[in-house]
């Protein structure tokens, strides 16, 4: 009896996965007519191909897309990346060995912080010898100036000669003359100091760290390079052709590669006054007009300039219905809640919002179904739900199903019993 009991419970199992599925893909059927107290013919036959239009298609609201006028925009395409505008490669200044390197890639910083040390032994050297240099020219202008003064006390006494002071005068000259030379090696050796410390030049991150301890390095090489990650903008490329509409002020809207169908919006800054001589491009700076804005440097991007725009009837790509060359949509009939499938014409896809300006085929107010499938029909009913009858069709099928397989298990040990 153990395979007869196995089979009423497949039996009762299919006929719940039927029962489920009907209450979600159709509304439960009118009840027959108590005066005839039969079920139609179509109805009835559940096998015929032809019952499948008629069946009613529960619908909820966010399932419908109206028809409404838009702005659509167009204007020249602009591709290009994601500068900083504050950014500093930092260099070495004088030509050491790197001691300490306190900032990795990503670090934030602020102005005045210590990002790379350089050897400064040598420096040093040279700064104590040059403040030696300046204390002895200063104690040699001090003499010069006291004799100078002597000389012309004698000589204006009459016990010192002409050419005494003046021998006297030029002494202090050149005592002077060496004492400004030796301060200025002085202030130069000093400076040479500042520079074995690479500080950073402003509130940022580290972008690109390209020296490690160790590393000689000499004038003019690259340490470290600092973003502000706050002053990014746009810096794109407009072919030439169409650069006699594009001003500054006008609109751009964008995306950026990295942050998937997010949309920034610009406006231009400046234009390029010349074009680029090999890739005939101009380039375009666009600067963020909201907050929202990428923190990185270097993504790709690309958008559209606004600079023109115009109001028409739009329509989402996933409400259209692709055959060929011809376009339609599943436009619903509100008179009598049925399905009409409407031949359209549409226009080139706006770059910024993705809609479709509608050519003819549909009117303002007018109901399309947002994602059709390719089972609809021309006149299938419609019935607007919220999902309540849904939820209500499946614990009703549940609640037969556990009847049946209740039933079945008692009729099965009952057999059972029986048979013993």
């Amino acid at each position: 009896m153990k395979p007869k009991k196995h089979s009423l419970y497949s039996a009762a199992l299919i006929a719940l996965l039927s029962l489920t599925i009907s209450a979600c893909n159709k509304a439960p059927e009118k009840a027959p007519d108590k005066a005839s107290d039969k079920v139609p013919e179509k109805t009835a036959n559940k096998h015929d191909k032809l019952a499948a239009p008629s069946a009613t298609l529960l619908i909820a609201a966010e399932d419908l897309y109206t028809v409404r006028s838009d702005s659509l925009s167009s204007g020249p395409a602009i591709t290009g990346s994601i500068q900083p505008e504050r950014r500093a490669d930092l260099r070495a200044e004088v030509s050491a060995v790197v001691l300490h390197v306190l900032k990795e890639n990503g670090d934030a910083v602020n102005r005045g912080d210590l990002l790379v040390r350089l050897d400064d032994t040598a420096i040093r050297d040279s700064l104590a010898s040059a403040d030696a240099a300046t204390r002895a020219a200063k104690q040699a202008l001090d003499q010069a100036e006291r004799q100078f003064q002597r000389m012309t006390t004698l000589r204006g006494s009459g016990m010192a000669s002409a050419q005494q002071l003046d021998d006297a005068e030029n002494r202090r000259n050149g005592a002077q003359s060496d004492l400004e030379g030796a301060k200025s090696r002085t202030a130069q050796a000093r400076q040479q100091l500042q520079r074995t410390e690479v500080r950073a030049p402003f509130n940022g991150i580290v972008a690109d760290r390209k020296a490690s301890v160790g590393d000689t390095v000499q004038i003019g090489k690259e340490l470290v390079k600092v973003i502000d990650p706050t002053s990014m903008r746009f810096e794109g490329l407009v072919s030439a052709d169409n650069i006699g509409s594009v001003k500054s002020g006008e609109q751009v809207v964008f995306r950026v590669n990295g942050y998937g169908e997010q949309k920034f919006i610009g406006k231009i800054r400046r234009v390029n006054p010349s074009a680029n001589a090999t890739t005939r491009q101009v380039e375009v700076l666009v600067d963020f007009i909201d907050k929202k804005q990428p923190k990185l440097g270097g993504l790709y991007a690309e958008g559209q300039i606004e600079t023109n725009s115009v109001a028409a009837l739009t329509i989402p790509a996933t409400a259209l219905v692709r055959d060929g060359d011809k376009t339609a949509a599943w436009r619903v009939n509100t008179k009598d809640n049925t399905l009409e499938k409407a031949t359209i014409v549409v226009g080139e896809r706006d770059n910024r919002s993705g809609d479709f300006p509608l050519k003819s085929g549909l009117s303002e107010g007018e109901k399309v179904i947002r994602h059709p499938s390719s089972t609809l029909a021309n006149g299938q009913k419609i019935d607007l739900n919220n999902g309540g009858s849904v939820s209500a069709s499946v614990n009703v099928a549940f609640n037969a199903a556990n009847a049946t397989i209740n039933a079945s298990a008692s009729e099965s040990a009952a057999s059972s019993t029986n048979g013993k």
